[in-house]
């Protein structure tokens, strides 16, 4: 479990964030939303450990994060606005790449097959700097599949994706709920609710004076 209290953000001296407090257990979605600028890829970057709170406390499994961070980062997949690739490596080795970063072997049949469900089969020799931004994107949606994280902190993912890659996308997140992951995402897209599983949460409604109410279906607001 992922346990967010009392959570302060400041930048470029300006208080974005203050008194932001959330959960997000096992089989839950939730969507981060807000104005751009509100401070919803500071509040991602620093849950992620990119970046550095101005008081507050972040818990893993009940132990402070700060404590627990090497095997949070094994635990937890970060995909920003770019898809976090290198061009003059082709897909494949960017799995591979990426999977090492986090000290994971992953075999490469799984690999493969990560990427022919993202409709890349035949491109894993391909350098990436040869693709779309589409098909980047979908190279990196391949590593979320592939990856055995069960925390996924997504940063607007349905960026550069059509209709039918959004609706793709949300059954992958069905999918890996109901296998007891979790995902905290930040999108300007509507998320269809099918199972239940998801709660929101609007950045703008702290730095004042509330509670969080964790209501699902219902903005948790502070």
């Amino acid at each position: 479990m992922l346990n967010v209290v009392q959570l302060s953000c400041e930048r470029d001296d300006r208080l974005l964030f203050s008194n932001l407090s959330f959960q997000l257990g096992s089989g839950e979605i939730l969507q981060i939303e807000g104005r751009n600028g509100a401070g919803k890829t500071s509040l991602l970057r620093i849950i992620a450990g990119f970046s550095s709170s101005l008081s507050g406390d972040i818990f893993w499994n009940d132990q402070p994060l700060s404590t627990v961070y090497a095997d949070f980062r094994l635990d937890c997949f970060f995909l920003g606005h770019k898809p976090g690739l290198k061009l003059d490596l082709t897909p494949l080795e960017n799995l591979v790449w990426r999977a090492r970063l986090s000290n994971t072997i992953i075999n490469r049949e799984v690999l493969l097959a990560a990427l022919d469900r993202v409709q890349l089969a035949g491109y894993e020799d391909i350098p990436c700097s040869h693709l779309s931004a589409g098909q980047l994107r979908r190279v990196a949606f391949a590593g979320l599949i592939a990856s055995p994280a069960r925390l996924w902190i997504l940063d607007e993912p349905f960026t550069a994706i059509d209709i039918e890659g959004v609706s793709w996308l949300e059954r992958l997140f069905d999918e890996h709920t109901h296998q007891g992951g979790m995902v905290l995402v930040t999108s300007h897209q509507p998320l269809n609710d099918r199972q239940g599983k998801l709660r929101k949460l609007n950045v703008e409604h702290f730095g004042e004076e509330r509670s969080v109410d964790g209501e699902r279906g219902q903005d948790v607001q502070g």
